[in-house]
């Protein structure tokens, strides 16, 4: 996202002192959240993250740590302090509506939509994007613990997908977490400011579930594309829900049941998609399914290499 910061900034580099993030939501890396993007690291109109990856697109200036539905987002998901801090700034005024939705306001130096920014030690800020309307429980001079809840997980401002976007800045100027210093050329890794080491993870899956035809996209981003299916539903549909997706990735759809291998599709990526789904099955037969237990599993296959895999079962 174009990020409009609470307060002003720069893009000129810095050399980060001593700052300890924690992870800025209430939620488990790889399982109930994902980092989605990393800050750009490239000077140009292209856009790379700190690996020389994709995971980023042109100007961004933070880390999005996304949750996989609307569903998970509407349930309450607290943002927390990713270290200790004053409180300097907030909004919360802007409505949870996503961009490219109907009804989604103009948000015009507004990017950042309802938020938090903290001040830290050694001229350090950070600040917290896209909170829920309504859900800000601090205020400007609250001193803060690491952990502290500033509210919850929200859709306002340039939001696509249910988020935090996470900027940190010192003296005024972005940094990049994952690569303080920017000092990296790819490949390299180098000390981050998380206080436990995040993994990088260059892509993968969000969730997989059955139906009984190919579902909408809208609904496997709201979370209410998976169906209870019985023996003469009038499909048996495996869908996958990915991000990060690269240029001749390759997506594996399999459907194993009672009686062996129901169909087993690949499916290759003609571009970079940031998020995308595909699905595979078959209409039910006259007889109808043979009733028993079925295994879907969805594969995303890199360079011949399967980087990550869900397996969802099904009793007919």
């Amino acid at each position: 996202m174009r990020l409009a910061a609470l307060v002003l900034f720069c893009a000129t580099p810095a050399v980060a002192q001593e700052l300890s993030l924690t992870l800025p939501l209430d939620c488990t890396l790889g399982d109930t959240c994902y980092i989605q993007q990393y800050p750009d690291r490239d000077p140009g109109p292209a856009a790379t993250d700190f690996t020389c990856g994709p995971l980023s697109y042109d100007t961004h200036s933070g880390t999005d740590i996304a949750l996989p539905t609307l569903a998970a987002q509407a349930s309450g998901v607290n943002v927390l302090a990713a270290a200790a801090g004053e409180v300097i700034g907030i909004r919360d005024e802007m409505p949870d509506i996503l961009q490219g939705t109907p009804g989604a306001p103009d948000v015009t130096d507004r990017e950042c939509g309802n938020g938090v920014v903290l001040r830290h030690p050694n001229g350090f800020e950070t600040q917290y994007c896209h909170m829920a309307l309504g859900s800000i429980i601090v205020k400007p001079g609250d001193q803060l613990a690491q952990g502290a809840i500033l509210g919850q997980v929200g859709l306002s401002g340039q939001s696509q997908f249910p988020h935090v976007h996470l900027s940190v800045r010192q003296n005024a100027a972005e940094i990049d977490p994952f690569d303080p210093d920017q000092a990296l050329t790819c490949g390299e890794t180098a000390p981050a400011l998380w206080a436990d080491p995040i993994a990088y993870v260059p892509g993968g899956l969000i969730a997989a579930g059955f139906s009984s035809a190919v579902p909408a996209y809208d609904a496997i981003k709201a979370g209410t594309a998976a169906e209870a299916l019985n023996t003469t539903s009038p499909g048996l549909v495996l869908w996958g829900y990915a991000f990060g997706g690269q240029a001749g990735d390759m997506t594996r759809i399999s459907i194993v049941g009672p009686n062996g291998d129901v169909i087993t599709q690949d499916d290759m990526l003609d571009r970079n998609q940031a998020q995308f789904f595909r699905a595979a099955g078959k209409r039910t037969p006259t007889t109808g399914w043979p009733p028993g237990d079925y295994a879907g599993t969805v594969d995303l296959i890199r360079n011949h290499v399967v980087i990550d895999s869900i397996t969802v079962a099904l009793t007919l």
